[in-house]
């Protein structure tokens, strides 16, 4: 299970409206940063080889379920979120929430899958 935060939700809906019509949030984990694994959020206009559309959640359910393994299309709040099937194994139970300090904003991800996180918050590991 995914969790996203409303402030986190909001703050991607910001984001979106200044993007092309119709993009999708997508959200992966790539190897790289302090720890061995980094989040990386984007913007994208095209699906890929793989990915299958799945509304798992209703809007204003903050709870998306994991789908089969061929499927990595979530919708949450309304937004649709894509998450290729590599990274899936390491989002699972994460939760994304998004807050402001007097250093500025910045997405807080909470992984209880990882093993050790980064000082920075991006980077992680696991014992897989």
């Amino acid at each position: 299970m995914i969790q996203l935060s409303p402030s986190a939700a909001n703050e991607i809906r910001r984001l979106k409206s200044k993007q092309q019509p119709n993009v999708l949030f997508r959200l992966a984990v790539k190897p790289g940063g302090c720890s061995g694994w980094y989040y990386d959020m984007s913007f994208d206009e095209a699906l890929k080889a793989g990915d299958k559309p799945e509304s798992s959640a209703s809007s204003g359910d903050a709870a998306l379920v994991f789908p089969q393994k061929d499927e990595s299309i979530f919708e949450c709040y309304d937004i649709a979120i894509v998450i290729d099937a590599k990274s899936l194994k390491h989002v699972n139970q994460l939760t994304i929430d998004y807050s402001e300090d007097l250093m500025g904003g910045g997405f807080r991800f909470y992984n209880s899958r990882s093993h050790a996180t980064c000082e920075c918050g991006n980077s992680f590991s696991t014992t897989q």
